[in-house]
């Protein structure tokens, strides 16, 4: 398609066009304007594409175009995990409004009953975990004969998360004549096996190039001295630029410890991990998407399916060890285009992970400090502004690891301090 400037371009109904207006949303980004024709035309569809980049309106506005109310369960999405799967049923309503169409998310963590009772109503949109979702297939709660589009979506994590067999269960109850639609932020063998095995004649659409990050994402290292790592936070903090702020912890504990820090330093502050009950979680993304508090501290439940729009910072206050899980977690900020900072906090004995990053990414990133909080010893003191603009993301106090002079490195590479 040549260049679409709108979304009226896609002949969509006045409905649709409508629920699209109301959410704000005006141009579609690539991966909506290469995936949405060929969904339109009933074509599969097999999407590479980062988080962020509108992928979740990629395949639900062809659905919305395609399903009728009425006649029973239509259109299935299967998500690695319960906040994805409940945000793709909100964007679904949302979207969905004024069509007479029905959503509901089958997860896990919460009753059985609504959902048993939205599959004997036939709700025709769902949005599913595969784990949950098959125990209802197990249980003969759900009716699979009128499905009409199936979404795997983020397979590449569901497969990591070894739901390939419940993922298959499915495929076997589905009618062979479905639409399939496939989306991943990654293509290992695994997944572009399975995406041969579940479409036929599909449409290859990719809007981020693999092993990139988003545009519009400024990514900042800071080294620190580890017991620093709080308070070198808080220091972060106090520019006004760090609006909306989630934090990832390697750890349960260390998130809860985290909180408790900042929340004494007076920073409005919760907390979202799997030893928190659901109700828990769903109010602390509720709260923070309302701007109800500053920051979000997360362990890797939220890397993916987290969507709130106006995160200004991502910070890894520790190193992900898995290159991949650093390219989902800054993929919170910066999205749709928005601007956004990633900021990584790495101690002496965090080097090598840093350099795993770097080598997936193809790109060194950029050094900045402060310098009581520095333990490399290599940052310099400055004036009141010269921090200012090192802490909301300026060109002052980076270095590029190419910048770093031998003594400089060896420096980094001293773990003892």
């Amino acid at each position: 398609m040549d260049e679409v400037t709108s979304f009226a371009s896609f002949g969509l109904s006045d409905e649709l066009r409508a629920a699209i207006e109301a959410l704000g949303w005006t141009v579609p980004t690539p991966i909506q304007t290469r995936a949405i024709p060929a969904g339109l035309e009933g074509k599969d569809v097999v999407g590479i594409a980062q988080t962020g980049t509108g992928k979740t309106g990629a395949f639900v506005i062809p659905a919305l175009e395609t399903i009728r109310a009425g006649e029973g369960l239509q259109f299935l999405v299967l998500c690695p995990t319960r906040e994805l799967a409940q945000q793709v049923a909100e964007d679904a309503k949302e979207l969905g409004r004024g069509s007479g169409l029905r959503t509901a998310d089958i997860v896990g963590g919460v009753g059985y009953g609504p959902q048993i009772q939205a599959l004997e109503e036939g709700f025709e949109i769902i949005a599913a975990t595969p784990g949950r979702f098959n125990d209802h297939l197990e249980r003969g709660n759900v009716d699979l004969s009128g499905l009409r589009i199936l979404v795997l979506d983020e397979a590449d994590r569901m497969l990591d998360m070894g739901f390939r067999p419940q993922i298959e269960e499915v495929l076997r109850r589905s009618p062979r004549d479905r639409q399939t639609m496939l989306y991943s932020a990654t293509m290992p063998n695994g997944v572009h096996a399975l995406a041969l095995q579940v479409t036929r004649d599909s449409v290859w659409v990719e809007a981020t190039p693999e092993g990139t990050t988003a545009e519009g994402i400024d990514e900042l290292v800071y080294t620190v001295k580890p017991e620093l790592k709080p308070e070198l936070l808080i220091e972060l903090l106090e520019s006004s630029e760090w609006d909306q702020v989630l934090v990832f912890t390697r750890t349960k504990a260390g998130a809860d410890a985290l909180r408790g820090r900042l929340e004494k330093a007076g920073v409005s502050t919760d907390t979202m991990h799997s030893d928190r009950r659901m109700e828990h979680r769903v109010r602390a993304l509720d709260r923070f998407a309302k701007g109800t508090i500053r920051v979000l501290v997360a362990t890797d439940v939220a890397q993916r399916g987290l969507d709130v729009e106006g995160i200004s910072h991502v910070v890894n206050f520790d190193v992900p060890t898995d290159p991949e899980d650093y390219v989902h977690r800054i993929g919170r900020t910066g999205r749709a285009g928005a601007a956004g900072c990633a900021v990584t906090f790495v101690t002496g004995a965090d080097f090598g992970y840093l350099k795993s990053i770097e080598h997936r990414l193809g790109r060194s990133l950029d050094r900045a400090s402060v310098a009581e909080f520095d333990y490399s010893g290599t940052s310099q003191g400055g004036s009141g502004r010269e921090k200012e603009r090192r802490r909301s993301g300026g060109s002052m106090g980076r270095k590029s690891a190419d910048d770093l002079s031998e003594e400089e490195l060896s420096e980094l590479l001293d773990f003892s301090k």
